[in-house]
């Protein structure tokens, strides 16, 4: 018997009755001619988050993103203009790096008046335009205009922001669509208090979304995560989520959990109880506007018992927000067919005491476990899908996303073999 409400159709799977219930094809993880495809179907034509707008906080700041999917590596900087721009980050005049520190494929962030290259001194202003050419008399009828920075697509959104390496692509709200939408308004400025974590995997990037879009997994990896007997209890109990949306190429899941504090105090570990906090962050709700009443499309069942929802905004982005008040993101980052870079930001309101900072230092630290542990089984799983010996696997109802997600790249995929991408 189910725990919670599901559709009319059954199943939340049977409600999406395009996604079918068959086992579904892993190839998609382990063939590198498929990647090879996925970097031109997908993160050539696609809008990508690249990070937040605090992290460009005045004019002449800075950051670089290293695209290994797209080929590519970026400047995103606040001009002079106060706007966001990107460019490739590729000097016009021999094809140098513009814009790195000791070692070429590093990022690298900070703030500057102009962009200088290192081999032959080109500048150029915020705004990519040429501004300087070492001995240009040397030159040909060279037109400074004719060689600014390539630039690229940028957008933002609730201060994130996106770049499409298409420029035709469609503009960035008619991507994200109603849905992710429905997010708007929440106090993401509030929140800037970042602690990170970034991590080279063995896997296909498709494997660590998987391994983030269901919970399933939760009660039995993460085993150790919980005092005992509240351990044996949920293995017992299983897995259900409270609701699912798929709203295509995006999709998300609404869970229970995360209360704050937790009905029992016995069910968390000690530390835990002292700081009032753990791996659903900490237990005190900021004083902010925005989280009561939140947003239209955070808990969209209306459940008494959320804890925490989940958005998969295609293809590598993962946007969660818990019900103790404050959100995480995920971002995976593709640099082979069984490699990828996962990056994690935890966003909290500035702590304004010792006991605050703590909490967050705890959560921080607390999320760093589980990640680990799914991270290590991620690269157990690669090891083994890349014998073939199995290649299609059965996806329940809870991993609903699972399927969602391998469909939409197998589809994007087969759109651009056939022509039509």
């Amino acid at each position: 018997m189910a725990h919670f409400n599901k559709p009319a159709a059954g199943s939340w799977t049977e409600h999406y009755p395009d996604l079918g219930t068959e086992p579904v094809d892993y190839s998609d993880s382990i063939d590198p001619g498929f990647y090879e495809d996925e970097r031109e179907a997908i993160f050539k034509k696609t809008w990508l988050n690249v990070g937040r707008v605090e992290r460009l906080p005045r004019k002449g700041s800075y950051f670089t993103k290293e695209l290994s999917a797209a080929g590519t590596s970026l400047i995103i900087v606040r001009g002079n203009d106060d706007e966001i721009h990107a460019y490739h980050n590729v000097c016009r005049h021999r094809g140098n790096k513009l814009v790195w520190d000791d070692f070429p494929n590093e990022e690298t962030s900070g703030f500057c008046k102009q962009f200088t290259c290192k081999y032959h001194a080109w500048r150029y202003s915020l705004e990519g335009e040429l501004t300087f050419v070492q001995q240009e008399k040397e030159f040909f009828g060279l037109d400074r205009a004719d060689y600014g920075l390539k630039d690229v697509r940028c957008e933002v959104w609730e201060g994130f922001i996106f770049i499409n390496l298409d420029h035709d692509a469609e503009p960035l709200t008619t991507f994200l669509g109603p849905m992710i939408k429905g997010l708007e308004g929440y106090p993401f400025h509030e929140m800037t208090e970042v602690f990170s974590y970034r991590a080279e995997v063995g896997s296909n990037w498709k494997l660590f979304i998987d391994a983030f879009a269901e919970f399933y997994h939760a009660p039995i990896l993460h085993m150790k995560q919980a005092v005992k007997d509240e351990a044996d209890k949920l293995a017992g109990y299983g897995y259900e989520a409270l609701h699912y949306e798929l709203q295509p190429p995006h999709s998300m899941i609404s869970s229970w959990g995360g209360m704050a504090p937790p009905k029992d105090l016995n069910m968390v570990k000690p530390i835990e109880r002292i700081l009032r906090s753990g791996l659903f962050g900490p237990w005190d709700r900021p004083d902010i506007e925005g989280l009561d009443p939140l947003p239209v499309g955070i808990n969209p069942s209306g459940h008494r018992a959320w804890g925490v929802d989940e958005f998969e905004i295609w293809p590598n982005f993962s946007l969660l927000f818990w019900a103790p008040g404050w959100y995480l993101t995920y971002h995976y980052w593709p640099t082979a067919v069984d490699r990828h870079i996962f990056e994690a930001n935890l966003y909290f309101v500035p702590a304004k005491t010792a006991r605050e900072r703590l909490a967050q230092e705890l959560a921080g630290v607390t999320f760093k476990e589980y990640a680990l542990q799914d991270a290590n089984t991620l690269e157990a799983t690669q090891t083994m899908i890349a014998t073939r010996t199995v290649t299609d696997f059965p996806l329940n109802d809870q991993e609903i996303l699972l399927r969602h997600l391998h469909k939409t790249a197998q589809k994007k995929v087969e759109e651009y073999r056939n022509g039509n991408c």
